[in-house]
């Protein structure tokens, strides 16, 4: 499978689309003990993906100034349009990473940061499916102590 599709059609797991389905605005806001909510996370996910893709772009954008800034706030009302932006910005990055010859052009300008400054599109785009594979699971696990799980469209039950 082509790098691209990581982000749009897993294989290892439920496609983020699916992950996300059905959860209401209230429960994207719920907390659990000591945890993010489900909507900071899909914020905290969707604030690294954007800045990737306006990289993979060209945008000379700088990386955040400390961890907290790429964990952005998340107000009640916004739920809908964060996930439709997040799956949105997948897509385009999927696009971009497709291009023939994308695993071997550089990120122009390379990113300031030492360990990335060498990236090309498909570098960004495994990192960043990586990045949501991680926090997307913690999404499915906190709908599953909520019992939201499995999501409206089923999901795979092993």
């Amino acid at each position: 499978m082509a790098p691209e599709h990581f982000l749009v059609q897993t294989m290892a797991h439920l496609p983020p689309a699916g992950i996300l389905e059905g959860i209401a605005e209230e429960d994207a806001h719920r907390r659990l003990d000591n945890t993010h909510s489900i909507a900071e996370i899909a914020a905290h996910i969707d604030f690294w993906q954007s800045w990737f893709l306006r990289r993979c772009q060209g945008e000379s954008a700088p990386m955040a100034a400390s961890a907290a800034a790429g964990w952005p706030a998340v107000a009640q009302g916004e739920w809908d349009g964060l996930r439709e932006r997040f799956l949105a910005g997948a897509a385009a990055l999927a696009e971009i990473a497709g291009r023939p010859g994308a695993a071997d052009k550089a990120i122009d300008p390379p990113i300031e940061s030492p360990p990335l400054a060498g990236y090309r599109l498909t570098d960004a785009v495994t990192h960043v499916a990586q990045h949501n594979a991680h926090h997307l699971g913690q999404i499915v696990t906190m709908r599953q102590i909520m019992g939201l799980w499995p999501p409206p469209a089923g999901s795979w039950t092993w």
